[in-house]
């Protein structure tokens, strides 16, 4: 029996408070397995966050769902445990907040500025403009999640840079720099992104194979803004 199905046996599909019925079946179910434990509860806050996400609008598209599941992987045997999940977090009476505090609690280093709570926000994003824009009430959600993820004003416009096309935003605002910064202090910049955001050291913390998508999309926008950058400088 899978971990989807084991944590399932012991909710229902009706629950209409699904968050706290799921928190005690991971609590009780998994217990003395640690690990496995944390893993379960990850999941299940990032798909009930992405459900929560995609509603925020007021309509969940077919391209919402279809870029979840770009960034959430997962068997195909568990499609319909995942959908479960999805579409209880859309009926919960719980609110997104109550999720994201969850997912908050997860991050293993403890302090703001999370390394696997900025994949999470990278994958909302994915979600969010999904169809073809990040719309007022999407970009008011996430602004509340990453406020409850402790994540700064100014890096919540970094990540937003990466996403979506803000009048006057450019290669500097993607990797945090300025443009009075000189060439080695964004080369320093965009060197201590590499390492800090590598998929393979987001997957050594924890982050869940299934969101290397996300991981690897990240470094592809730093790559960008880094050569756009280094053409400009060589350029001018």
């Amino acid at each position: 029996m899978s971990f989807w199905e084991k944590l399932f046996s012991a909710v229902a599909d009706t629950a209409t408070n699904a968050l706290s019925s799921l928190i005690e079946a991971i609590r009780t179910v998994f217990e003395g397995d640690p690990e496995t434990r944390r893993k379960v509860a990850f999941s299940v806050a990032v798909i009930a966050l992405s459900a929560k996400m995609a509603k925020a609008d007021g309509v969940v598209t077919p391209n919402e769902i279809e870029a979840f599941q770009e960034i959430f992987d997962y068997p195909a045997e568990e499609a319909r445990n995942v959908a479960r999940l999805y579409n209880l977090a859309k009926q919960d009476v719980a609110g997104f907040e109550a999720y994201a505090e969850k997912l908050s609690g997860l991050c293993r280093s403890g302090q703001p500025e999370c390394a696997m709570l900025e994949n999470v926000m990278d994958g909302l994003f994915h979600i969010a403009k999904a169809d073809g824009a990040v719309h007022e009430r999407e970009l008011s959600f996430l602004e509340n999640v990453a406020a409850i993820f402790q994540i700064s004003e100014d890096r919540f416009a970094q990540i937003l840079a990466r996403h979506v096309y803000v009048e006057g935003a450019d290669p500097y605002s993607v990797l945090g720099v300025s443009r009075k910064d000189d060439f080695q202090t964004i080369r320093q910049q965009y060197r201590a992104l590499v390492r800090e955001h590598h998929p393979d050291r987001m997957i050594a913390r924890g982050l869940p194979t299934s969101f290397q998508a996300v991981a690897h999309e990240r470094m592809a926008k730093y790559n960008a803004a880094y050569a756009a950058i280094e053409r400009e400088l060589r350029a001018a």
